[in-house]
């Protein structure tokens, strides 16, 4: 939305060079623009913590009393140009709510971006 208010204004300074009033008008979209893509510039990591995928991962144990499936949960996120798959905890002890904002957390204190 930011870049497309900013070619408008662009537009607009381009087409009204002698003309105060379309002058004052480009101005205004132009500082419009200006607002939006700060504020999308704010909430960029935001977004970016919001990029994660929680899936559960199943084992299964033999020992000699015979075979036990654990389930736990995992987290995959990107970091640079790699692909990052991070435990998170146990399925028996937290449910999918608390373990999507555990990973969260995680993957803020990775990347180092600081949470709101």
């Amino acid at each position: 939305m930011a870049l497309e208010l900013a070619k408008d204004a662009k537009v607009v300074m381009k087409a009204a060079k002698n003309l105060p009033e379309a002058n004052r008008k480009a101005r205004e979209l132009q500082s419009e623009a200006d607002q939006a893509l700060a504020e999308s510039e704010e909430l960029k990591p935001q977004a970016r913590l919001e990029d994660l995928h929680l899936w559960q991962m199943e084992k299964i144990k033999t020992t000699k009393k015979g075979a036990k499936k654990y389930a736990y949960w995992m987290a995959t996120w990107r970091e640079g140009g790699q692909t990052r798959n991070v435990h998170v905890g146990s399925c028996a002890k937290m449910d999918a709510k608390n373990a999507l904002q555990k990973a969260k957390t995680m993957k803020a204190e990775a990347l180092r971006i600081r949470q709101c």
